[in-house]
């Protein structure tokens, strides 16, 4: 059922999920499939968190926030706790660029596609490249995770930094990854990526999120937006609930899809924890933030195709700190051709991304955030211009998001768009071995990020909540 804003909540639940991110959404799911009552909370007036879109321009322009591309395990994750009917609108992007100035390359960002082109366009020996492969494809959470990233690509591509761009690049867009994170958050995800390309959603993620929304209630889910839980009820060590706009609800056990940090130190609360854990838990580091600027193109114009991801920079070498400055020459743009939405097969979007830090932009004054949002805009277009003569003649909508931005409408401390650092993985995974019935699912270790791990994670902790409700009744 879906309430509205104004319908009193009157049943207790076996779960309440707080937030609709993929995680949170697929974990709803699941749960609700195997018979279990959900209520599922979303503070906003749509589900997806981060997973979301928006329309300017009486609906003439809708343009989709996430980076655009997730791994093909998307597409089995979607059949087997979806429907077929998702699934099978996953396709893959054929055409990814790399232009900047130590190469241009074109590619699939397939592993067979990317060993030819480190063999044959870099020079490197193919027995390093199986190998780096390889070790890519054995790591798992309980590898050494002392060897950071820059020490991988010494490893195996020693003063190589061209080579150490060329893989590393596209993941720190895809889950903020840096040089001086652990080896196996890069590893794994960048294997996930590697086997069959990157894949996206036809019909754009309005179309998905309202399939999962019809998907959650025909399988009994009750849905309220306008929803901020303000507090997790704990009474004697146990989950008893949350409290949602002043109203008690009560429930066997509460699923956060809410920032890790704000989940155990504001809403549940520090008191309920071992001291060492909230010592653990103040510790996490937040990811990185992001801006976007969205470019939406005149009705009746068409634009070239140019690739539907280019990573563009005018950085001489790549630094996964440089790449977080609000001086930095690196972009990603998205482009949105008619075939991806189908339903609008005249229309065209441009979104350019680019990470960045919170700390730039918290302080600023109106003018001055103003004046680097304006900085912001106009590189992106200045840059696109390079890559299609004349199209700011074409554009007819411009818009711009900041970590701020990000901030607002996720609730994520500091706008961080993938959640946490690794170390926030084991506090998400073992929340509910501190307080019985108070699981956690989201965005954390950057392994768990992206569509993909954010929908796989939802599936792992349903299993959690599952053998905690199956004790509770025995």
């Amino acid at each position: 059922m879906l309430l509205k804003k104004k319908d009193l909540i009157t049943k207790d639940y076996d779960v309440v999920v707080v937030g609709s991110g993929l995680a949170g959404l697929t974990a709803a799911n699941k749960l609700a499939r195997n018979g279990r009552s959900v209520l599922l909370l979303e503070s906003h007036n749509k589900l997806g968190g981060f997973a979301t879109w928006f329309k300017r321009a009486k609906g003439d322009h809708i343009f989709d926030v996430s980076l655009h591309g997730f791994p093909v395990g998307m597409i089995k994750t979607c059949r087997k706790y979806w429907s077929r009917e998702i699934a099978d609108k996953i396709i893959q992007v054929k055409d990814v660029r790399f232009i900047n100035p130590q190469y241009e390359i074109q590619t699939d960002f397939t592993k067979e596609d990317f060993t030819k082109k480190l063999v044959e366009e870099f020079k490197v020996s193919q027995e390093s490249v199986m190998a780096f492969f390889d070790a890519l494809e054995t790591m798992n959470f309980y590898d050494d995770q002392e060897m950071t990233n820059g020490e991988l690509f010494e490893k195996f591509f020693p003063n190589r930094p061209d080579v150490t761009r060329f893989l590393l690049e596209p993941i720190v867009y895809a889950n903020g990854s840096t040089l001086e994170d652990p080896a196996i958050t890069y590893g794994i995800v960048f294997s996930n990526f590697m086997s069959k390309g990157v894949y996206i959603f036809q019909g754009g993620t309005d179309l998905l999120i309202d399939m999962m929304k019809e998907e959650l209630l025909s399988n009994g889910v009750d849905i309220k937006y306008h929803s901020l839980v303000e507090e997790i009820i704990i009474e004697d060590g146990e989950t008893k609930g949350v409290v949602v706009n002043g109203q008690k609800v009560v429930s066997k056990s509460v699923l956060s899809n809410a920032n890790l940090i704000s989940t155990i130190l504001n809403m549940a609360g520090e008191e309920y924890f071992p001291k060492e854990y909230i010592e653990k838990a103040k510790a996490v580091k937040l990811n990185t933030s992001s801006c976007q600027v969205f470019m939406g193109i005149k009705k009746g114009e068409s634009i070239p195709r140019i690739g539907e991801l280019v990573f563009y920079s005018d950085d001489a070498k790549f630094s996964s700190q440089l790449i977080l400055s609000p001086n930095v020459g690196s972009q990603t743009f998205s482009v949105y051709y008619p075939e991806i939405r189908p339903q609008r097969p005249d229309r065209y979007a441009v979104v350019s991304s680019s990470n960045a830090r919170y700390e730039d932009w918290k302080d600023l004054s109106d003018e001055e955030y103003k004046k680097q949002k304006d900085f912001v805009i106009e590189r992106a277009l200045a840059t696109l211009e390079k890559l299609i003569p004349g199209v700011r003649e074409k554009i007819d909508f411009v818009d711009c998001s900041t970590p701020l931005t990000v901030e607002k409408y996720t609730h994520h401390k500091k706008g961080a768009s993938f959640g946490t650092k690794f170390e926030g993985l084991d506090l998400s995974m073992n929340m509910h071995k501190e307080v019985k019935g108070l699981f956690h699912s989201g965005s954390v270790g950057i392994i768990m990020s992206g569509w993909l791990g954010a929908a796989n994670y939802g599936v792992i902790q349903s299993h959690q909540v599952e053998t905690f409700l199956d004790g509770a009744q025995e």
